[in-house]
């Protein structure tokens, strides 16, 4: 009997890890993965590993098989068949059943284990969500889209807040107020997300979540904390902004839930389960059932997985901090020479956006994004506030090379000078990490790839051609040159949207960690995100970034 290659049942394993039969959430559960905060560039250790393990069960072909669920099978039989890859000829139920059993797939779906080396105690029972209308494992693909329960009248929604413990209140965060943002700000600072060695921690500037939590018609309400009733003191958060989402055909309102935050002396509590009830009855009583949010771990159950991928600027410091490691073959000289950008922006026409530009840049947008499955859909309010509220203050060099005084985005366009026509634009933000415990450096300056688009897409075969794909590698190394100019150190990106075409040719380095993205109440078949789904190709099912 043939048995399928191990890399492909590694990249079959990214494609699977969507279900999980239920949670008691933990208290970092609604949040982006800790690799935006630190991942390793070269985890050829790890890989060895991985591939080592993968090969003995491949030629053993032994276990109790009976233990992987049919579906799961199916899933990865259906991925190995579509993509061609070699061995796939020979591919059946029963070798797909024992290399997922041998590479311990089920670990992953039962919470024991999950990527990046998480375990059991991070991802948790999972009880909560098998009592959520979320997809649960086992149930397959949807014949149709739609919600799971559907929408309640106002009156019908629970009118009080959820009980805590008797030591907690709730307290409605006004991110207006200085003081009350600076303690979201120090929450966030010394408790949100880390990597696995608790090198690394996200660290939000006060104008960053400003911007985040601010969007037009943003709801206070949804801003939820928990404090500590004898000293007032902040413990808890989640944040929710409205989100006017379309998945395939269908446009939904929702809430794109994010921020879950408990402090780490208070994890015991089972504080975070509450934290999502209660800004859930929030978001019911504006009148909205759906959500969408992004988690590093496995719950019930993705509608599609990301994978980071990172583009070293600063190689000296992340190799210093241990964010990269240089490969065996490489001097760190010559990974410093490899990875070296231009020192100014080359293209003609490209400039900074200004307001302008927004009627353009968001009928431009709205056209590339209709090329993906999952998008949000903006007016030109949110346009001018995710692409421009977060200029900063002042002239570039107030706030250190290359940016302004609390710059948190940068967007450009490329204007043609005589029709003055905007054919292109693109966009990043700065989300830096605390550097736990370095004597040499506290942050890791860090720029994220946001939201791109180019009318070379509406080309006559510009896909098949290479076109689109050349025209992109322009803009977004073109990024890389803006992001270096302020000194960002690292330049991170999702296998989303049109990504996967260029993240190798700018020496992207493949990251550890991945990004799982779910809907709340509302069903629908994978999208293409890590890997290609039903002959859409990889990266372009989503087309949402969550910041």
């Amino acid at each position: 009997m043939s048995s399928l290659p191990a890399s492909q049942v590694e990249d079959i394993i990214d494609t699977t890890q969507d279900s999980d039969p239920g949670d008691e959430s933990d208290e970092n559960d609604n949040q982006p993965s800790a690799e935006a905060a630190s991942s390793s560039t070269s985890s050829t250790s790890k890989k060895k590993k991985k591939k080592s393990k993968a090969l003995k069960a491949l030629h053993a072909l032994t276990g109790n098989s009976d233990k992987v669920p049919q579906a799961l099978v199916e899933r990865v039989l259906e991925t190995v068949k579509s993509e061609g890859v070699e061995g796939s000829e020979q591919a059946n139920e029963e070798n797909v059943r024992l290399a997922l059993e041998h590479m311990k797939i089920m670990d992953v779906v039962k919470g024991k284990a999950g990527p990046g080396g998480i375990n059991r105690k991070d991802m948790g029972e999972h009880k909560f969500w098998a009592t959520q209308p979320v997809p649960q494992m086992g149930e397959g693909d949807p014949i149709e889209d739609g919600y799971i329960e559907p929408s309640k009248p106002r009156e019908e929604v629970r009118q009080e807040p959820y009980p805590l413990p008797k030591d907690f209140e709730w307290t409605t965060i006004d991110i207006n107020d200085p003081n009350q943002s600076k303690e979201v700000y120090d929450l966030l600072s010394l408790n949100y997300v880390e990597d696995n060695d608790a090198t690394f921690r996200f660290r939000y500037s006060a104008e960053f979540i400003e911007w985040a939590l601010k969007p037009p018609g943003y709801f206070k309400e949804w801003h939820v904390g928990v404090r500590v009733k004898s000293n007032q003191k902040l413990v808890g958060f989640i944040a929710g902004v409205p989100l006017m989402l379309r998945v395939r055909k269908n446009k939904i309102m929702t809430s794109e839930i994010n921020y879950l935050c408990v402090h780490k002396k208070l994890r015991s509590k089972r504080l975070a389960p509450v934290l999502i009830k209660e800004v859930t009855r929030q978001v019911h009583l504006k009148g909205i059932f759906q959500a969408i949010y992004t988690v590093g771990i496995v719950l019930p159950t993705p509608v599609s997985n990301t994978r980071y991928y990172h583009r070293a600027l600063n190689v000296s410091k992340l190799v210093d901090v241990k964010f990269s490691y240089v490969p065996r073959n490489m001097t760190l000289a010559r990974m410093i020479r490899l990875n070296q950008v231009n020192d100014k922006l080359t293209l003609p026409g490209l400039r900074e956006m200004e307001e302008k530009d927004i009627k353009q840049v968001a009928a431009l947008f709205s056209k590339f994004m209709e090329r993906y499955d999952m998008i949000p859909i903006m007016t030109l309010d949110e346009v001018k506030h995710q692409f421009l509220s977060g200029n900063g203050t002042g002239t570039r060099g107030d706030g250190g090379p290359g940016r302004r005084e609390g710059q948190v985005t940068w967007a450009y366009v490329v204007e043609d000078p005589n029709s003055h026509k905007i054919t292109d634009f693109f966009s990043f933000y700065s989300l830096p990490s605390t550097i736990i415990n370095n004597p040499t450096h506290s942050t890791l300056e860090a720029a994220y790839l946001y939201y791109y688009a180019t009318d070379v897409a509406f080309e006559e075969h510009a896909d098949e051609d290479g076109k689109l794909k050349k025209r992109l590698q322009t803009l977004v190394g073109e990024a890389l040159v803006a992001a270096n100019q302020a000194q960002f150190d690292v330049f991170n990106g999702l296998t989303m949207m049109d990504n996967v075409s260029f993240l190798q040719e700018l020496r992207f380095g493949q990251g550890d960690g991945i990004l799982n993205f779910y809907l709340y109440n509302w069903r629908t078949a994978p999208l293409a995100g890590m890997n290609s789904v039903g002959g859409v190709p990889a990266g372009r099912g989503i087309g949402v970034v969550m910041i």
